[in-house]
């Protein structure tokens, strides 16, 4: 019998590799009990916690706790089924339409998480047909996405107009719709990518934008909409993509845009009607988070003041950090043994910070990548630096 495990044997090597350098698997930290949106309890000790993605804190929201608990015991705990089935309730319309109104937005889908929402919305937009142009560094959704649909992908470098105005040109005679897709802020490096750029260059080329706001939804922009409100080109996306499991502490997923083809999509997006629908306590706690964004938009500047605080500490332990302040903040290592060691260190002395390692990286070295919430207190932010500092130092010894 030929070995079905016989095709990640080099998957399986590097695992080994991994895990025998390191004191822990770095892939299933637990962290037993969260005391709070910035402390957890990891392996008994409580822990700053730097990578999380809870930018505003909102996963411990008293109030969105309560909406879910209230829920849970009036509408049940599920829904069982899909939303073409049986797994539509008004919760879901309704949070449809708050969606919609909040961007100012004709049509929303939702879905029942970030990934599902850029594999259902990129497969129903484009088939065979179609050609997707991708900026380098997307997020795997996207690339799971762009396989689901079929269409053909054309890669262009990370954040650069020129190149993806270059390749655009060359499809001047190509058939087919052509749907640019990219990130408001990457979820690895934290970098802003420059949206209004390239709502000038789909605009003359006659192509479609699709931006995923995963990451800026909640955190840029003067009411939270994120990258694309921040730079003044709303009107030029065509569909935003995002996620509830980041600023609104829930899970979930969604697709905003004005275009009418809404009603078609959720016939045709498998992602969306082969899978069960959010339970009713997951849609009233969003509900509830999503009020709590809005009726405090103190919460975005206390995180851009900690995003700067972060970054600019990092940078002062000499550390190598991205040129963007945002929430996402990854200090840039060169070695995987360097890197995980570096993380157990960070660890031991009370702080958590995601590892990320090759080749899900941009430039194929590890990243110490951290998140900021708005609830982090200065003081926190200080000594999470003065760690990061103290095991840099070690390191350089």
């Amino acid at each position: 019998m030929i070995d079905i495990f016989a095709k990640h044997a080099a998957l399986r090597a590097a695992y080994d590799g991994l895990t025998a350098v390191s004191p822990r698997n770095p892939f299933e930290v637990v962290i037993e009990r969260p005391l709070s949106a910035t402390v957890g309890l990891i392996e008994g000790r409580e822990t700053l916690l730097f990578g999380t993605n809870n930018y505003l804190g909102l996963s411990q929201s008293g109030h969105a706790a309560e909406a879910a608990i209230e829920t849970a015991r009036t509408m049940g705990v599920g829904t069982t089924g899909s939303r073409i089935a049986n797994g539509t309730f008004g919760l879901h319309r309704k949070l449809e339409e708050r969606l919609a109104s909040f961007f100012g937005r004709k049509h929303c889908m939702v879905f029942s998480t970030g990934y599902q929402a850029n594999l259902g919305t990129i497969s129903a937009l484009v088939n065979k047909d179609d050609v997707l142009l991708l900026d380098a560094d997307s997020h795997a959704s996207i690339y799971d996405g762009a396989k689901l649909s079929g269409a053909q992908v054309i890669r262009f470098r990370h954040n650069d107009p020129v190149d993806l105005e270059k390749r655009l040109a060359r499809l001047s005679d190509h058939p087919g719709a052509k749907l640019i897709i990219a990130e408001g802020i990457y979820s690895m490096t934290g970098n802003v990518a420059p949206l209004d750029k390239f709502v000038e260059i789909k605009k003359r080329h006659g192509a479609y934008l699709m931006a995923d706001e995963a990451h800026s939804f909640g955190v840029l922009g003067e009411n939270g909409r994120g990258v694309a409100e921040l730079q003044g080109c709303e009107d030029g996306i065509d569909f935003v993509v995002g996620t509830f499991s980041k600023s609104l502490g829930t899970v979930g997923g969604y697709c905003v845009t004005d275009h009418d083809g809404v009603d078609l999509m959720r016939l045709c997006s498998r992602p969306y009607m082969f899978t069960a629908s959010l339970p009713p306590e997951i849609i009233a706690a969003t509900l509830a988070a999503l009020d709590d964004m809005v009726a405090h938009p103190e919460l975005r500047t206390r995180l851009q003041d900690n995003a700067a605080r972060l970054h600019a500490g990092l940078k002062a332990a000499g550390l190598q950090t991205g040129e963007h302040v945002s929430p996402v903040v990854a200090v840039t290592l060169e070695t995987v043994p360097q890197a995980v060691g570096f993380w157990n260190a960070l660890l031991e002395n009370g702080v958590y910070v995601n590892l990320s390692l090759p080749p899900a990286t941009p430039d194929n070295r590890p990243l110490l990548r951290c998140s900021v919430m708005a609830a982090h207190s200065p003081e926190e932010i200080d000594q999470a630096t003065a760690v990061f500092k103290q095991v840099a130092e070690h390191f350089r010894d």
